[in-house]
């Protein structure tokens, strides 16, 4: 298959190794970080501009690597061909790998907040959103084997220790994101179809399409 995906520039390091693997062509777009900052509505038009700018004659499907993000991705519309998007609230599930992991971590450390390769590398304006959110207390640090030294987990520790706050790394996982850019498509994925739009799913889908 030929792919087009837009992604989120925080999990730029792991889509770029999963791509150079993948058995299909991938042409790849990076957006800045931050979308789901300016609120749903301004997140969705500007992921309507860039869907709209494919010429969708030169793939099979377009890709978003994006996650429920705030309501960012409802109301899209896959025009001429599918639009594959992962079941997922927002970033942190591609980076350990299901819904359900997220979940079961999340619940059992209140007050954790996250860093990976992307939000230490890109998330400039993550000390000053920190500041803004007084309840975390915890530092976690997902190693998702992308990384080429241990610079990252070093920066995630001293913020941590700066902010007198719990540190934990875990083992991420891939799986995920793999299947995504390998085109195996399960149940963790959203398949839009030709004039479908994608909404809210009160259930543990997340995203759905009418």
């Amino acid at each position: 298959m030929k792919l087009k995906l837009f992604a989120c520039e925080i999990i730029f390091r792991e889509i770029c190794a999963l791509a150079a693997i993948s058995p299909h062509r991938i042409d790849i777009e990076f957006l800045p970080k931050g979308l789901h900052d300016i609120g749903k509505k301004k997140m969705r038009e500007r992921l309507t501009a860039v869907l709209d700018t494919v010429d969708e004659t030169q793939y099979d499907a377009v890709l978003l690597g994006y996650g429920l993000c705030s309501g960012g991705t409802t109301n899209l519309t896959a025009r001429t061909i599918p639009l594959v998007i992962p079941r997922a609230h927002d970033c942190i599930t591609f980076f350990l790998g299901s819904r359900k992991r997220y979940e079961d971590y999340f619940f059992a450390n209140p007050g954790v907040y996250f860093k990976t390769t992307g939000w230490i590398e890109r998330g400039d304006k993550d000390s000053q959103y920190l500041e803004m959110m007084p309840f975390y207390n915890k530092l976690t640090f997902i190693e998702t084997g992308v990384e080429a030294n241990d610079f990252f987990e070093r920066a995630t520790q001293q913020l941590a220790g700066e902010r007198n706050w719990e540190y934990e790394k875990v083992q991420g996982d891939l799986t995920l994101l793999r299947r995504f850019v390998f085109g195996d498509w399960n149940e963790d994925f959203l398949i839009v179809q030709p004039g479908q739009t994608t909404q809210f799913a009160y259930s543990e889908d997340i995203i759905s399409a009418k």
